[in-house]
């Protein structure tokens, strides 16, 4: 191809590139825009060429203004700009992050006749950094323990119940409503428990047949069952090391609950169609939202399996219960849910968080979260007004609970809390202990970390 043929098709080389190419005159008027630029900006070039270039409003085109009146850009006193950012205005208003260069052009006299810049739009990378920092502000938040949002005294309680129990190696049961969070509980004390390097296994003791749940927890050897082609280590196996999660476990069959019986007693599972013990070593820590001792009343539950595997209770609040922690859990649901979907929704109206507070939510945290993806699907504003809400909830009225928000973040609860305990008993260490449901050592920590020294102080508060 000859220079002349390529003078005739730089347009489209242009066109092909994937950056914004605008070309200015010496005045700074636009004579040439790609493509790609219209594309950025959203202004056609119709709308562009013979505009002045400020129509962009550049945030780092430093402007000086010559003895004869010209305006023009730094770019044409040092005549070149390299990987600069910057920020320009869309068409529509909003705000577009680019990396810039740009450089002059001169004629055979060596006169500035023009310049050329080209632009790459880095807007969405800019995106996923803010809502990366934002979510990392969110995992250091004062309200939030291993991921569970609560600075409510029962949360507190729950926090601390985690705290003890990951220091034991003892089976633990937690007991809640669905979408009160026990998954959360589940992983929160598996992370911080000494087993927390090796894997955290979870079955769903509802979602499986008898036959194909004992082969999921226990494997099966090959020709152990129609189907059995080759054999295959069950999640026991899986787990060694760590932790076995066994949600629903009000939903497990009393044939499958001896064989469990069997290897929390002994440590030792045997493969379905096979009875070469295996060893394991496997801290069980199981869920449920059913009433165990009715069921033990029906004979639906053993009671020998039951007492063995409720040795650590805990029992998750409502959310109902917990009304002062809806404020927190409605940001943090909506922070998540907006950077997972992109949309320019800000925040949520006061008139908003006043019909959240005064719902009963049956369904718990989980139904706070399908109620905010509900939400952000029909705002098509910058805040989530009532309206936005499901119908279910806007439906329901309440006058019992206080509309509030909690101003105190968790160790300004847990201060408090002992400070009243402590009044209680007269600075009796032992028995606050007793009520908090910590042991000893955590009052006398507590009391060092938040300066309360003495009886003295305890009851002139």
């Amino acid at each position: 191809m000859i220079e002349q043929e390529l003078d005739r098709h730089w347009k489209t080389v242009a066109n092909t590139i994937r950056d914004g190419i605008m070309i200015v005159d010496e005045l700074g008027t636009i004579i040439y825009v790609n493509q790609a630029f219209e594309m950025i900006t959203g202004y056609s070039k119709d709308e562009m060429i013979g505009r002045d270039c400020t129509v962009l409003d550049c945030d780092i085109c430093e402007r000086t203004r010559h003895n004869k009146g010209r305006q023009w850009c730094e770019l044409f006193e040092f005549g070149r700009i390299n990987q600069r950012r910057c920020v320009f205005r869309h068409k529509n208003g909003g705000t577009i992050h680019a990396l810039k260069n740009a450089s002059v052009f001169h004629d055979d006299h060596n006169q500035v006749i023009g310049a050329v810049e080209t632009v790459t739009d880095i807007t969405d990378l800019i995106d996923k950094d803010n809502r990366i920092a934002e979510y990392q502000q969110k995992m250091r938040s004062e309200d939030t323990f291993h991921g569970i949002i609560g600075a409510s005294r029962p949360m507190q309680k729950i926090f601390d119940l985690i705290a003890n129990a990951a220091r034991s190696d003892a089976p633990v049961i937690i007991f809640g409503e669905s979408g009160t969070g026990k998954e959360l509980v589940a992983n929160a004390i598996h992370e911080i428990s000494a087993r927390n390097q090796g894997p955290c296994v979870k079955v769903n003791c509802a979602a499986l047949t008898e036959s194909l749940l004992e082969s999921e927890l226990f494997g099966h050897v090959k020709g152990a069952y129609t189907g059995a082609f080759k054999s295959r280590a069950g999640r026991f196996e899986t787990a060694h090391g760590g932790s076995m999660f066994l949600d629903e476990i009000g939903d497990l069959p009393l044939t499958t609950q001896v064989k469990l019986l069997r290897v929390l007693e002994d440590k030792i599972v045997e493969r379905v169609g096979d009875n070469a013990p295996i060893p394991v070593n496997v801290r069980i820590i199981s869920a449920t939202n059913r009433d165990l001792r009715t069921m033990i009343a029906e004979r639906k539950f053993r009671e020998d399996f039951y007492f063995r595997i409720n040795v650590i209770p805990i029992h998750l609040p409502p959310l109902r219960e917990r009304v002062e922690d809806i404020p927190l859990l409605a940001e943090s649901v909506f922070r998540t849910i907006r950077m997972k979907s992109g949309k320019n929704v800000t925040g949520i109206s006061n008139e908003t968080m006043s019909v959240l507070m005064n719902y009963s939510w049956p369904g718990n945290v989980r139904e706070l979260k399908s109620a905010f993806e509900y939400a952000c699907v029909t705002c098509q504003g910058t805040t989530i007004q009532p309206g936005h809400l499901p119908p279910t909830i806007l439906q329901e009225k309440r006058t019992d609970i206080p509309i509030q928000r909690s101003a105190l973040n968790r160790e300004e609860i847990k201060k408090i809390e002992l400070v009243e305990v402590l009044e209680k008993t007269e600075g009796n260490q032992s028995q606050a202990a007793k009520l908090l449901g910590v042991t000893r050592v955590t009052v006398w920590n507590r009391m060092k970390r938040y300066g309360i020294s003495s009886k003295t102080h305890i009851t002139t508060h």
